[in-house]
């Protein structure tokens, strides 16, 4: 077969003259040949199979930047880069579907905080943060209040930066209504940025400081939550653990992309870089969601100082067992400390109840 003409090839790779043309201009998909009397734009059939490719691909949503670098690539590592890409675009709209679905109940008149005829919740909280069995310091901080919750472990300056991100926090816990929490959230997200850039501004000896930052506020039956760094957040519900925030993290990203395992990620030697937090050089991207809370729900937000060393399911066990937030931190940071206690940890844990049952608890 000879060569194809823009339209005989467009019809073939079911993309446009006007796709191909600009997929021309970027190098993306040159043709073959271009006549040097007409212009006119002539193409190898064998070209067909890229041609397609690009158009699969433009119809996942991904960009032409990003399509020309897949092209070149071996077949396997173009697996490995659209399946890096899906799970982006999977976390991004995981995150798109909570807020959506908080719009639409808010918009709607559904919003639980606006509704007199539901349950009003409330927690009983606790907090400990200790420096473990190997630090000199500790640089982490967290708080506990009736609704603030917070963790937040510094670096390149001790504990200042987590102290000041969780200043920068507290007026939430003086209360939110329900259909501001997402922009109340937002703008306590760049207090706690500006007063670690200025925290950073004031001591040649704290230019490189900062810190991971995951707070939950509570209004009603709805907490909002934000999150940056490699703290979690976990909610244990019906008896099952469920990690509710994303590490920003190096390896974390390499699990995503699937290069390497959570097995391997224990032990990866860049398991400690941080891709986001708040200052030391790192991206501010904060994650934030919407959640609604049921009673008897149990939440636990803490430092990577236990979730490097206490396995999931003691963690569970700990959650599901102890009654008493103050005797589940307790035995949290326990778990961490005869586990090596290899870095500072915090826990603070919240019990989910009936106003009611927690006036006579």
């Amino acid at each position: 077969m000879g060569l194809l003409t823009i339209g005989a090839f467009a019809r073939a790779s079911r993309l446009s003259p006007k796709a191909l043309r600009l997929y021309d201009e970027l190098g993306l998909l040159p043709p073959a040949r271009v006549d040097p009397h007409s212009g006119y734009r002539l193409y190898d059939p064998a070209q067909l199979e890229r041609a397609r490719l690009v158009a699969w691909l433009r119809r996942l949503g991904m960009p032409l930047a990003v399509i020309r670098a897949v092209c070149e690539l071996e077949p396997e590592s173009a697996a490995r880069e659209v399946r890096a890409y899906w799970a982006r675009v999977e976390a991004d709209t995981a995150a798109r579907r909570d807020l959506a679905a908080f719009l639409v109940d808010h918009l709607s008149g559904k919003d639980s905080t606006m509704s007199s005829h539901h349950t009003t919740l409330g927690i009983r909280y606790a907090v400990l943060s200790d420096t473990g069995s190997v630090r000199e310091s500790n640089d982490d901080a967290g708080y506990a209040g009736p609704r603030l919750l917070a963790v937040a472990d510094g670096f390149g300056g001790g504990r200042h930066a987590g102290e000041a991100a969780i200043e920068a926090l507290k007026p939430l816990d003086a209360g939110v209504p329900g259909g501001e929490l997402l922009s109340a959230l937002e703008e306590a997200a760049h207090r706690v940025r500006e007063s670690v850039s200025a925290l950073a501004a004031s001591d040649p000896a704290l230019r490189d400081v900062g810190t991971t930052l995951t707070a939950m506020v509570w209004s009603g039956s709805r907490l909002g939550l934000v999150h940056i760094g490699d703290s979690r957040a976990y909610l244990l519900r019906d008896g099952e653990l469920f990690q509710i925030t994303h590490d920003h993290t190096v390896v974390q990203s390499l699990i995503d992309e699937g290069r390497i395992t959570p097995e391997e990620a224990a032990s990866h030697p860049q398991r400690a870089l941080l891709l986001r937090a708040v200052g030391g050089g790192s991206a501010f991207e904060p994650d934030f969601a919407l959640r609604d809370a049921r009673a008897e729900d149990r939440y636990l937000l803490c430092s990577d100082g236990l979730t490097g060393v206490v396995p999931a399911e003691e963690i569970r066990r700990v959650l599901a067992s102890e009654d008493d937030p103050g005797r589940a931190v307790r035995e949290l940071v326990a778990l961490a400390n005869r586990a090596g206690g290899p870095d500072n940890v915090t826990c603070v844990v919240a019990h989910v109840a009936e106003q009611g049952a927690l006036t006579s608890a």
